[in-house]
């Protein structure tokens, strides 16, 4: 083992991922006995995720195998740090571990993916979209994992209030009005001119914060495009063009379905404690909280026009939308992004290397478990380029009718994966910090950024920052 490596991968323990697509926080698993044939002879395969997706796939895959399939769902912030200590400790389960893009790299480095192409990889490139691929390779072009799933971003839009508001709900019209960030400043103004907000919050544009990359040779590299994006974010907030719910809170999940309150900063993150009196909190993580109490603190309300979300964003939507289901729209936002995914591999101890190979071409490259995925799922967005295409013209009834494989695929064939590094979540993070305080007048603008600086410099010593 090369300690260097593995050194750069310790990093990777530290990091807390945002797994609303496919994380849990519980862990799970599945040892049912149902026999079919035989998958290189072995009779168990241990699987390591994040994704509950992956219980449902273990199921399957034993059902028509009879290879017993025992999955393990671990919390996002222990998932690192867990197949580290099992790997490093020379130990031969799990057989396949799974790892988000940010993650990967890191992984790679440290070996803990076996190398695919010994297994046969190379036959099948060209069957998965493009930028999946290369997210599963490592700095030597060789394949290391693969996703089942296309993560392109979109903005989700309300038909009915586009029609209002802009005469039209054609996606190309509506994608027009999110062209570019002045653009969506503009069009947040005609929004709340006719009483509506563009977004629940103002990090909705989070997916497109940017279209290049965050680290080039080595050094820091802040574009005027990511100072474009934080002035966006700052007028959104300060403009009162958003309906200040925190994303992932209850007001934010609620507003995917109609009416919600407009809440300011000081009742989203105010004392949820009851004081001498009696009066409680706004809890905004706790529904029955938020449902007892918001009328004690507001009585504004509006609708909320779009969310920006990758593709898994469909079945966040589905779940929440209530009564507006079929009047949701999407279309293309200010440049092309993606967030999440599963990437699939083999543990490099594993001693069940062929059946686990076995297992990862049954989740990525088989078109029958593809097409069962995707009505499994209600909606989920594979990678395997048969099946989207065989979907294309599939019609999604919650966003109108609209064929939202084709939309994907498009979206996803203009990532450039190039722009992805393994500072991203880091270094984002810490500019997401920075926009946070200038928008609430904490700091100032050269200060908050003078500090982001600071703090690059000092988690990422290795890379050149020049101010």
């Amino acid at each position: 083992m090369n300690w260097k490596k593995v050194v750069s991968a310790l990093l990777v323990g530290t990091m807390v991922m945002s797994m609303a697509a496919c994380g849990s926080d519980t862990t799970s698993s599945s040892n049912g006995t149902e026999k079919g044939g035989e998958a290189k002879g072995d009779e168990k395969l241990v699987v390591w995720t994040l994704a509950n997706d992956l219980i449902d796939f273990g199921e399957r895959f034993q059902e028509q195998t009879g290879v017993q399939v025992e999955t393990v769902v671990i919390e996002p912030a222990d998932y690192p740090t867990k197949v580290q200590t099992a790997l490093l400790a020379g130990e031969t389960e799990p057989d396949i571990i799974v790892g988000e893009p940010q993650m990967l790299e890191d992984f790679y480095d440290a070996g803990f993916f076996a190398n695919l192409d010994d297994l046969g990889a190379k036959d099948y490139e060209g069957q998965i979209v493009d930028y999946v691929w290369e997210v599963g390779q490592d700095a030597d072009g060789i394949q290391r994992a693969i996703s089942y799933q296309i993560t392109p971003a979109g903005i989700y839009y309300r038909r009915d209030i586009a029609q209002e508001v802009f005469g039209t709900d054609d996606p190309d019209e509506i994608g027009k009005l999110f062209a570019d960030y002045d653009t969506i400043l503009e069009t947040a103004e005609t929004l709340k001119a006719a009483g509506y907000r563009i977004f629940a919050s103002d990090a909705e544009i989070n997916y497109f914060s940017g279209d290049s990359a965050w680290v080039i040779d080595g050094k820091l590299n802040v574009d005027q495009a990511r100072l474009d994006y934080m002035d966006l974010c700052i007028d959104l907030y300060q403009k009162d063009l958003t309906a200040y719910a925190a994303q992932w809170a209850t007001p934010w999940y609620q507003a995917m379905a109609g009416e919600v309150p407009v809440l300011s900063a000081e009742l989203q993150w105010g004392d949820w404690t009851e004081d001498e009196e009696g009066n409680v909190g706004l809890n905004i993580w706790d529904e029955e909280n938020f449902n007892e109490n918001v009328s004690n603190y507001t009585d504004e309300t509006t609708q909320v026009f779009a969310f920006g979300l990758p593709a898994w964003g469909v079945l966040t939507m589905r779940d929440h939308v209530g009564d507006t289901s079929g009047k949701w729209g999407v279309c293309a936002g200010p440049s092309y992004g993606f967030g999440g995914g599963t990437y699939i591999g083999i543990s490099s101890q594993s001693k069940r290397q062929e059946t686990a190979w076995e297992f990862v071409k049954f989740c990525t490259l088989n078109e029958d478990t593809a097409n069962w995925w995707i009505e499994y799922s209600e909606g989920d967005t594979v990678s395997l380029i048969s099946a989207l295409e065989a979907h294309k013209d599939d019609a999604n009834e919650v966003y109108g009718g609209q064929k939202l494989y084709s939309f994907w695929l498009e979206q996803a064939e203009g990532i450039d994966y190039s722009k992805v590094t393994r500072y991203d979540k880091g270094i984002g993070d810490a500019w997401g910090e920075a926009i946070s305080a200038i928008k609430t007048g904490e700091k100032s603008k050269d200060d908050a950024i003078a500090e982001f600086y600071d703090k690059v410099e000092a988690t990422y010593p290795e890379l050149t920052v020049e101010r």
